[in-house]
Parts: C-alpha cells; sequence; structure tokens
C-alpha cells in the first residue's frame, strides 16, 4: 500500500527538525510555503503538522504559526542506530508495521537500518553476520521460519553475549528464553476466530495454516482448543497446511498444487479460519470460481485486519489490535531496554472485526 502523502510530509519535517535545519524555539514555513514545497493541498499539511503535535515536536500557536518545541538539553545527543529485521519490507502488513517502528525511533533520536530475510534462512545468517560487523545500537528482529529448528541461534546469542538489546517482533525462538518479544497472541487469536463460528452454528470448520512460521502452529493450537473445549471432532481432513515456498501454488488449479485446488474442501464444510487476509481473499476468490456464496455455502475469517480484509471479493471478517500496534510496541520496548529498563516480553491481544464474509 503506498504511503499517505501527509506521512511523507510528516516525516521529511520531522528529519529537519532533528537535524536542525530548523532553529529550535522558531516557526516552521506557513501552511503555504509548505504546501508549495511538496506540492501538496492545505488539508495534506494540516494533517502532517497534526503528527507533529502529537509527537511533541511541534505547537501550535493561534495567529502565529507552528513553533518547534525545544527537544534537547545544551548538548544535543549523538544519533543511534538501530537494526530492523524483517522477513519482508514492501509486502502484506509490513510497510505499516516498519512506518510504525520509523516513527518511535526518529523521534527517539535513532536511525533505522533495514534488511529483509525474504524468510529466508541463509539470508537471515548473512545479515546477522553483518550486524556482528557493525556498531548497532539495538535490534529490532522477526524471526525467519520461527516454526523450524534455526541454525543461526548461534549468531543470535554472539549479539546477546556481545550486550546488543534486541526485541523480536511477530516470530521469536523458544531456544533463545533470554530474548525479549512483542508477539501477536496467536493461539488466542485461533480460539476466538473458531469460538466465534461456532457460536454462529458451524461445527465443520476448516483450518489453513503456515507451518513454517510460529503464528501457523500457534493459531493451529487456538483453533483446536476451541473444537475441543466443544466438543467438536478435530477432522484432519479439514486442515490444510503451506509454507513459504509453496504459498503462491496454494490455489492454483494445477494438477501438481500441494492443497486446496488439489483436495476440495469436503462438501459438508461450512466455514474456513485462513492463517492471514491474504489467504482468505485468495481461498474467496477461489471458492467463488466454483460458484461457492460467501457466507451462505462457506463463511471465511481470518486475521490482521489488512487492506486484503477490505479489497476481498467479499469484505472478511478478520483480528485486529485495534489502535495497538506490534512494530510500535516492539520499537517503544526497545528503546526502554538500551536505556536500562527491566522490560516484561508482550503478548498484543486481538479484537475482532465483522464483515460480510461471515
Amino acid at each position: 500500500m503506498p504511503v499517505p502523502k501527509y506521512q511523507t510530509v510528516a516525516e521529511d519535517l520531522r528529519f529537519h527538525i532533528l537535524h536542525g535545519k530548523y532553529a529550535e524555539d522558531t516557526t516552521l514555513p506557513t501552511e503555504f510555503e509548505i504546501c508549495n514545497e511538496y506540492q501538496v493541498s492545505r488539508q495534506t499539511v494540516r494533517q502532517a503538522l497534526s503528527l507533529l503535535v502529537k509527537e511533541h515536536l511541534i505547537e501550535k500557536r493561534q495567529g502565529s504559526g507552528s513553533h518547534i518545541l525545544r527537544q534537547h538539553t545544551s548538548q544535543p545527543k549523538p544519533m543511534r542506530t538501530i537494526a530492523v529485521v524483517a522477513t519482508y519490507i514492501s509486502d502484506y502488513i509490513f510497510p505499516s508495521v516498519l512506518r510504525e517502528i520509523e516513527t518511535v525511533l526518529s523521534v527517539n533520536n535513532c536511525t533505522p537500518s533495514l534488511f529483509a530475510t525474504q524468510n529466508q534462512i541463509a539470508n537471515e545468517r548473512k545479515i546477522l553476520q553483518t550486524l556482528l560487523s557493525m556498531q548497532v545500537d539495538g535490534i529490532l528482529v522477526e524471526g525467519t521460519k520461527s516454526a523450524l529448528p534455526n541454525p543461526n541461534l548461534d549468531l543470535y546469542q554472539k549479539l546477546m553475549d556481545k550486550g546488543v538489546p534486541l526485541v523480536f517482533f511477530h516470530g521469536t525462538y523458544s531456544q533463545l528464553p533470554r530474548a525479549h518479544f512483542v508477539l501477536d497472541d496467536n493461539e488466542g487469536g485461533g480460539k476466538m476466530l473458531t469460538e466465534y463460528l461456532i457460536a454462529k452454528g458451524h461445527k465443520h470448520i476448516a483450518g489453513i495454516f503456515k507451518s513454517d512460521d510460529i503464528q501457523g502452529p500457534n493459531r493451529f493450537s487456538g483453533y483446536i482448543h476451541a473444537l475441543r473445549d466443544a466438543n467438536i471432532l478435530v477432522d484432519d481432513r479439514l486442515i490444510f497446511w503451506y509454507n513459504t515456498e509453496n504459498k503462491n501454488s496454494l490455489f492454483s488449479s494445477d494438477p501438481d498444487a500441494p492443497l486446496i485446488m488439489r483436495r476440495d474442501l469436503l462438501p459438508e464444510c461450512t466455514a474456513v479460519v485462513c492463517y492471514n487476509d491474504e489467504i482468505a481473499s485468495l481461498l474467496i476468490s477461489a471458492l467463488q470460481k466454483k460458484k461457492k456464496r460467501i457466507p451462505e455455502d462457506i463463511a471465511v475469517v481470518s486475521f490482521d485486519n489488512s487492506p486484503y480484509s477490505q479489497l476481498s471479493p467479499v469484505p472478511i471478517t478478520s483480528l485486529s489490535h485495534g489502535s495497538k500496534n506490534v512494530g510500535k510496541q516492539a520499537a517503544e520496548k526497545l528503546l526502554a531496554l538500551m536505556s536500562g529498563k527491566s522490560c516484561q516480553s508482550e503478548l498484543v491481544p486481538w479484537e475482532l472485526i465483522e464483515r460480510e464474509s461471515s
């Protein structure tokens, strides 16, 4: 998804404020001047300035413009470098997560260095080796194929032994018990979605889960616990697994396709819990090609409340974090660790957003 213009303007103004282009306790250019400089509307400029007000970088004063607030003592703090290692940078929900991370870091005199593993263990190892040779003040990292044994734990341990503060987000490794993390409550979310469908009268509920990232097994765990608690048989025929490498062929009509289109949902299946909105949207398109009605024939629910949930052929009932953002909370936790504060790892709860798919 493209970054909104007002956020781009805000990021640029924030950078110039924090790097001294505008003297502290003076004013920013007028709204008219900013409109001309960035070739945007006045409404866009006002949205950008509102963000800077919330971050306590500027103060709007009636009749005298936007005043820059004093941020530092007489001795400016040196910029700190934070490595941000994600599986992807431009796909799915990652732009919004990374944008929140960047916002928190920039306000706190930190600059992010972005790395993407593409969810490949070999890429992860190269990045970790690079970080061991760099001077970084902290690391935010999303584990690669975090449901599987990982050969790169030795490098994570070396970084931790060097005293580099490190916080995992989305995925972590159980073999690193000292590592801090901010994760979705994936087991709770799987249970919540399945209980929601059971409450609507569904008893034959399929599940599609990702096998190589820890979110998948955890969401599956919540799904089977909800079925067990409702005395509903866990039917292996209704459980589908995919991984990073075969995701794109998940709904292919090719005879060698691994899952859904080769192995149809059973006739009695009336609902599906999907690993995320992207998979749910693809499933809905595939089901509609088979003349299935959503939700009359099959209800579909999923995770993340991403743009896919509203752009899908049928808007998707999905789990959201509401006002919370895992990236923002992970960045704040890392800054606390860098300041020597004691921190606890965190599971972020979900909220259900109902739409037409269920």
